[in-house]
């Protein structure tokens, strides 16, 4: 297994435009490190008889249905607003071109 070298952290740094102290350099290689001998532990399972699957759990829906219920009146739904008209939020424009 290839292991993570101090010029390795600092490719990867430079890549994601990260400033590392030595300190941090020197700690990034050994966790790295780490996590790739844990992976290689991982890779030696025998998985042959596990079925694939999306999720570790099985997903169930979990949307309500929908039901007509109450709703706030307008002056209770602009009481909060920073900027309405008493009919309507007014938000500031943030396309431009026509307005259709």
């Amino acid at each position: 297994m290839e292991t993570i070298t101090r010029q390795t952290v600092e490719y990867i740094a430079a890549l994601a435009h990260l400033r590392l102290t030595p300190e941090e350099t020197d700690r990034m290689a050994r966790d790295l490190g780490s996590i790739l001998e844990y992976m290689a532990q991982l890779n030696e399972l025998d998985t042959s008889h596990v079925e694939p699957m999306m999720h570790a759990m099985e997903m169930i829906n979990v949307f309500r249905e929908d039901e007509i219920g109450q709703s706030l009146d307008r002056e209770d739904a602009l009481t909060n607003a920073p900027l309405h008209d008493g009919q309507y939020f007014l938000v500031p424009r943030i396309l431009e071109g026509d307005t259709a």
